[in-house]
């Protein structure tokens, strides 16, 4: 029997809002700093013996207070290298935790974990809209957050490690998973302002396209999953489309989309995400990557089995960072998630499971640190 439209088409928008993996609702800029309780973790680096502490820290950006982990030696002599680690879209924390995730992926908490084991403090941050800072002032008025914020955050995030006693401000790197990488793109370019320079540039499954552009692409395949498996019709399916590049092409022109849109795709496009949407879609990394200063060393992966981002998308980052005379190790990871855990199965249903992060891309990480920073 054939199932009603209504039905089919309350199916779809379950789906659909799943596919939100680059849809951002979050903000956040200058470093007053603020240094708070400090928690102590022992660590081995990789020379010697060495205890590292997890120092919670704040800092003002744009108006806000901006919650960080600080994860540097205890009475080391000398300084050290240092990494900004940037999270993903949605309200993702400093740890690279969700509060639409049923449990804890640890992505960037683990990406510090490792930096420390070869010598490299690192700061990781919760964004406006995640963790301890939360939306602050801008509860009510979700709809006014572009992408500025998220540059102040990035830059102020920089200045505050850079300007940290035992960091060598000589040896700063940014790292960027998922969204994270668009922001260091946009530090390491120069677009969120003037920056300590960054002599170490991280990529890890970066966002690859402009950002309307990979939603379509994310939505489209969706769509056409669904489709396939007989859950709609040919009919259904070309009307998705059809509203889609509509929204998409009103949003890109105005800067604005309609009330409502059906299918489900009011849970990607809507007035509170349209402001950000609308900005950040102006950027193309591929273009961004090009202006990456000449010789920068980059570390750049991609995944066979990341569900969100496509080797093939990720080349496009490598063409641009080719062009620029960038100093490139790319990665092609295998059976690695978007998350960089071990899983070939890909699925965003397995990213709050716990299973290994990728021994392969630790080790390439290593030598990348140990190369260039």
């Amino acid at each position: 029997m054939a199932v009603p439209l209504r039905d089919r088409t309350t199916s779809l928008r379950r789906f659909l809002s799943s596919v939100a993996l680059f849809c951002v609702v979050a903000w956040v800029g200058l470093p007053a700093v603020t240094v708070e309780s400090a928690t102590t973790t022992t660590t081995l680096s990789s020379s010697a013996s060495v205890k590292w502490v997890d120092q919670d820290v704040s800092f003002r950006s744009g108006g806000l207070t901006i919650y960080a982990t600080y994860r540097h030696p205890v009475a080391e002599k000398g300084s050290v290298p240092a990494v900004l680690l940037i999270a993903g879209s949605g309200s993702t924390d400093r740890d690279g935790n969700s509060s639409v995730e049923p449990g804890p992926i640890n992505t960037l908490k683990t990406l510090a974990d490792w930096l420390s084991l070869d010598g490299v403090a690192s700061l990781r941050y919760d964004k406006l809209g995640s963790g301890k800072t939360g939306l602050g002032p801008f509860v009510n008025k979700i709809d006014s957050i572009g992408i500025k914020p998220f540059e102040q955050e990035s830059l102020s995030a920089l200045k505050f490690l850079a300007s940290q006693k035992g960091v060598d401000d000589q040896r700063l790197g940014v790292f960027g998973q998922s969204e994270g990488a668009l922001f260091a793109l946009l530090l390491a370019t120069g677009h969120a302002g003037s920056a300590p320079a960054i002599h170490a540039l991280g990529l890890l499954e970066p966002l690859s396209l402009r950002y309307l552009s990979l939603i379509t692409v994310q939505v489209d395949a969706q769509v056409a999953a669904q489709l396939k498996a007989g859950a709609i019709t040919k009919k259904l399916a070309d009307t998705v489309d059809t509203t889609l590049d509509e929204a998409v092409t009103r949003l890109r022109a105005t800067g604005k989309v309609k009330e409502d849109l059906p299918y489900g795709l009011d849970s990607v496009l809507n007035a509170a995400t349209a402001k950000f949407l609308y900005q950040s879609d102006q950027f193309d990394p591929m273009s961004l990557a090009a202006t990456v200063p000449a010789a920068t060393a980059v570390f750049l992966t991609c995944s066979n089995d990341d569900v969100q981002v496509s080797c093939s998308q990720v080349e496009r980052i490598a063409q641009g960072l080719s062009s620029a005379g960038a100093s490139v190790q790319f990665v092609h990871l295998v059976g690695v998630d978007h998350v960089l855990k071990v899983d070939p199965s890909g699925s965003a249903a397995n990213y709050t499971k716990n299973l290994a992060f990728s021994p392969a891309l630790q080790r390439a990480l290593q030598q990348f640190v140990s190369t260039n920073l």
